[in-house]
This record gives structure tokens, sequence and C-alpha cells, in this order.
């Protein structure tokens, strides 16, 4: 499994924008074959950082995926409404390989 974590500066006018963009992407990568883990807005602290991940089984299937959304209409709309509004001012991703289960620290033999 790979994990794209994406960074986000973003307008801090315009986190309402950037929301209806979270949204549509959020139903569009799973629509599309991977698990999107969700979007985390400004709460407290920076006003402008937002951050958001998803996942795919492997990088193969990451880049069909991104093959993929380069055609999909509702993507291109989604594209669209963020260069439309400028909710985003720029981003940084970068794949992590997650960690998902635990274990008790004597089973790892702490």
């Amino acid at each position: 499994m790979i994990t794209a974590l994406i960074t986000y500066v973003i307008d801090p006018a315009k986190v309402d924008a950037f929301e209806v963009y979270a949204r549509a992407w959020i139903h569009l990568v799973n629509r599309m074959g991977g698990t999107h883990h969700g979007y985390f807005l400004p709460a407290e602290g920076a006003n402008n950082k937002a951050w958001a991940m998803f996942s795919f089984p492997s990088l193969a299937a990451y880049e069909t995926y991104r093959t993929e959304m380069a055609q999909d209409t509702e993507c291109q709309r989604a594209y669209a409404h963020a260069q439309d509004t400028g909710c985003i001012l720029s981003f940084d991703r970068t794949f992590t390989r997650p960690v998902l289960d635990g274990a008790s620290p004597t089973a790892l033999g702490l």
C-alpha cells in the first residue's frame, strides 16, 4: 500500500471554497479505487495550512489513477474549481508507507 500525504498552503479567506474542493476529491479518489482518509482543515494555529491523505494498493494503482483522472470530467471540474477560486496557493505531495496495526510492547520484544 502507498499513501499520499498532501500539504496545502491555502488562502485563509477561501477555506470554504477549499472545503468544496476537498469534499469533491474524497468522493473522486474513492470512486476511482483509492481509499481517502480525509482532509484536515485549519481550526487552531496556522490558518493557511491543510492536509489530505489517501491510499492506493500500490504505486502502479496510483499511477493508473493519475492517468485516468487526467481524462475524467468530474476530476477536471474539481481542478477548475480550485483554479477559479484561487483557494490553493501551493501544495506538496509526499508518498508514505503506512503502519496500521499496533502491537503490545511485550509482543514487540520491548
